[in-house]
């Protein structure tokens, strides 16, 4: 595993009289290899929050949606997950493809119950992984370095009302996205998007606006 604590973790830990049960946690609690009961858990998610950092140390982190499985478990160690057509900025993605260090958190609202899982990760951006995943550019192989249940009882609950309409079908097809109809955003869109934005006519920011508060976004 890895080792988590740093100077100021323990001088944190020290001043709330907590080291003891760091150290608990670091021994019994954080691995490795993921368990069935969590591979299980990881299969069943649509969504999970995404930590990553640029080369100066800099963090975002980012919401990942898909359809139930998403997130797959390529064995007890190595995880797998589509990226999807997203702003243009590519933040996650070009942070992952310089630095690796991710973070990833998989809630259930329901239950609840979270798990936090961290790993060394790479872009794959052709071949079999990537047409494994329809409606993907790129695909995101992370080699778990920890993993960990999370206390969850500050996670408020929630139920699900449905999935995002721009979910990525079977064979890959998704509406686009309103905000490429924003009349000061298509003039910079990539070629592909051209065709659709013109069929679909522009949108003010104003009307953007309306569809979001409708959602309908």
């Amino acid at each position: 595993m890895t080792v988590l604590y740093g100077a100021e973790h323990r001088a944190l830990q020290d001043a709330h009289d907590t080291r003891r049960l760091a150290d608990l946690w670091q021994d019994k609690l954080i691995h490795r290899e993921l368990a069935p009961e969590e591979q299980t858990f990881i299969a069943s998610r649509d969504m999970f929050f995404l930590a990553t950092v640029d080369e100066e140390g800099r963090p975002t982190v980012s919401y990942k949606g898909g359809a139930e499985g998403f997130v797959r478990v390529l064995d007890p160690t190595t995880l797998a997950f589509p990226g999807y057509d997203g702003n243009g900025m590519f933040l996650s993605a070009g942070n992952i493809a310089t630095t690796r260090s991710i973070g990833m958190l998989f809630i259930d609202f329901e239950t609840p119950h979270r798990l936090r899982v961290q790993g060394d990760a790479e872009i794959v951006r052709e071949g079999p992984l990537v047409e494994s995943f329809p409606g993907a550019s790129h695909a995101v192989r992370v080699a778990v370095t920890d993993a960990f249940v999370n206390c969850a009882r500050y996670v408020h609950r929630y139920k699900k009302l449905g999935p995002s309409r721009h979910t990525p079908a079977a064979g890959g097809d998704q509406p686009l996205a309103e905000w490429k109809r924003i009349d000061w955003v298509s003039p910079h869109l990539a070629a592909a998007d051209s065709r659709a934005i013109a069929d679909a006519g522009p949108l003010t920011m104003d009307e953007y606006g309306s569809l979001v508060a409708e959602g309908k976004s």
